[in-house]
């Protein structure tokens, strides 16, 4: 399936976007395959301000990186759950163990 082809379904917030096939269908910024658990987890959560998080993603919008912010806050639980399953504990907890195609 092309990304033409892909169903874009929108959200309320502004620039924040799921589509089918992308991130695994989670929350991404809309135009980049930026999931907001991405910029929540490894910018947010660390305590880095939207400008140092503009620093780093020089392509991105201080209104997309308040979008994915205010996305967050108003979902919590969906964020927070899928920052666990794509973290490192996760993955050995239920992935390392399973032994890998030769």
């Amino acid at each position: 399936m092309s990304t033409q082809e892909r169903i874009v379904q929108r959200t309320a917030y502004p620039h924040i976007v799921k589509i089918d096939g992308v991130c695994g269908g989670q929350a991404i910024i809309e135009g980049t395959r930026i999931a907001v658990w991405n910029i929540v987890g490894y910018y947010y959560k660390v305590g880095m301000s939207v400008e140092e998080i503009l620093a780093d993603w020089d392509y991105l919008t201080p209104a997309q990186v308040f979008s994915a912010l205010a996305y967050y806050h108003d979902n919590k639980e969906e964020i927070d759950r899928v920052r666990q399953q794509n973290s490192y504990e996760y993955w050995l907890e239920h992935h390392a163990h399973v032994p890998q195609p030769a």
